[in-house]
């Protein structure tokens, strides 16, 4: 059990100042075949759920030329940002924030090789005290990266803080599986499989290990929806995908 000056760390219990610190150096470890060990480690199913996250988004069309602004949050490859602003108009711009300076490289590299450094900002910060002004953006996201923020409160906090009137919040997040038999199938994946991935393909075993068990940490999909509302959001809501896999997360500042 956690006091209010610990928090977890995979399965282990740390102080709450040392976290960021450790997931800084896992995300530093992998980050350059980051994308590549998101394929293997969900058979390309990362690439769909992505997509349906950008649908909820919902960028004005290519015909449109109305201003829209994303925040994506650790976003650092630019996944989301780059779906975002192919599927938008003109005039829609991401700003990607997250705190590793790696992840970020990496996303202005690949930004840079798609044309699209113009559209899409690359920006370091703490989702947990962002450097953005009240009510700047349209839209926040955040894909596969909430359960690494260390008071996530806090983080939903900014979000709602950022976000304009209007806006709508979206967080894809790894969840619980609730179908018989394939639970078990899952834990057996991703407590074996997906670690001895992580060694031949990043040579860092470890940072997949706790990957696997910071999902396990996360809180349960109801529990999150209730702190999404404690945050201050309406409309809350939730999309279980791929048999429980993964949820989609939805707030709206109202």
């Amino acid at each position: 059990m956690t006091t209010s000056e610990e928090t977890h760390f995979g399965d282990q219990t740390v102080p709450l100042a040392d976290k960021q610190g450790l997931v800084d150096e896992v995300f530093h470890s992998v980050a350059k075949r980051y994308d590549l060990m998101n394929d293997l480690m969900s058979g390309g199913l990362h690439r769909p759920w992505k997509d349906a996250l950008v649908t909820a988004v919902n960028p004005p069309p290519k015909t449109s030329d109305r201003p829209f602004a994303l925040l994506d949050l650790a976003g650092g490859t630019g996944d989301i940002a780059f779906r975002t602003v192919e599927a938008g108009g003109p005039n829609t711009t991401v700003t990607v924030c997250d705190i590793n300076a790696e992840m970020l490289n990496v996303g202005r590299e690949r930004a840079f090789e798609r044309g699209l450094d113009q559209a899409v900002t690359f920006e370091q910060g703490n989702a947990e005290q962002l450097p953005y002004a009240d009510r700047s953006f349209d839209c926040v996201t955040i894909a596969f990266g909430i359960r690494n923020v260390p008071r996530i409160a806090r983080g939903l906090s900014e979000a709602f803080r950022v976000l304009k009137h209007g806006g709508r919040f979206l967080c894809l997040e790894f969840s619980s599986v609730d179908v018989p038999g394939i639970d078990r199938i899952y834990d057996l994946y991703s407590y074996k499989a997906i670690p001895a991935i992580g060694r031949a393909v990043t040579g860092d075993r470890e940072a997949y290990a706790y990957l696997v068990e910071s999902i396990r940490k996360f809180p349960k999909p109801k529990v999150f929806a209730q702190m999404i509302e404690d945050a201050g959001f309406r409309r809350v809501s939730y999309t279980a995908m791929t048999g429980g896999v993964v949820a989609m997360h939805s707030g709206w500042k109202l």
